[in-house]
């Protein structure tokens, strides 16, 4: 049974770990390590089993930008779980407790570029239709939205804007 809690200092180098080992390579590894040097972290959770950390979420606030106007909002990524303990619910743990932290405080929209049959049933749905799109190009079924507030995004469009870390990795 794991526990999930907000990353602290020496939970880096098992971060890293996990997210090379869920990924089989370097660079969403990369990609936290970097963002967190900038500071540029909305919230990161862990979730430890046995006093290991197996499981990472990671919200990072973007900016969606449409003329002379933008509003604020998290995206989601990298999640991560080791592989032996994949598909026993702490990636779906990692992912309530995250969104419900977002919402606590007061981000009313998340962005995910991801798998297409995992997320939705978190309640992301494809964001072009709702006129939100990503400054890269990706295919519009990977990337998605969720509204932690009914009708958060009424009235509202643009395109996503990532760190800058983002493009380098």
């Amino acid at each position: 049974m794991s526990i999930v809690r907000p990353e602290q200092t020496g939970d880096q180098g098992p971060v890293r770990n996990l997210n090379e080992l869920a990924f089989g390579r370097p660079n969403e590894a990369d990609l936290v390590d970097a963002l967190r040097l900038r500071g540029a972290i909305a919230f990161s959770l862990v979730a430890v089993d046995k006093g290991a950390v197996v499981g990472h979420i990671l919200f990072t606030p973007v900016s969606v930008e449409s003329g002379a106007s933008s509003f604020s909002a998290v995206a989601l990524g990298p999640m991560a779980v080791l592989p032996d303990y994949q598909r026993t619910s702490i990636g779906s743990e990692l992912m309530q407790l995250g969104l419900q932290s977002c919402r606590k405080a007061g981000h009313d929209i998340v962005v995910v570029l991801g798998h297409p049959t995992y997320y939705p049933r978190f309640g992301f749905v494809p964001a072009r239709p709702l006129g939100i799109t990503c400054e890269f190009d990706v295919p519009d079924e990977v990337f998605m939205v969720a509204e932690l507030r009914p009708n958060a995004l009424k009235g509202r469009s643009g395109v996503v804007k990532y760190q800058p870390e983002f493009n380098t990795v």
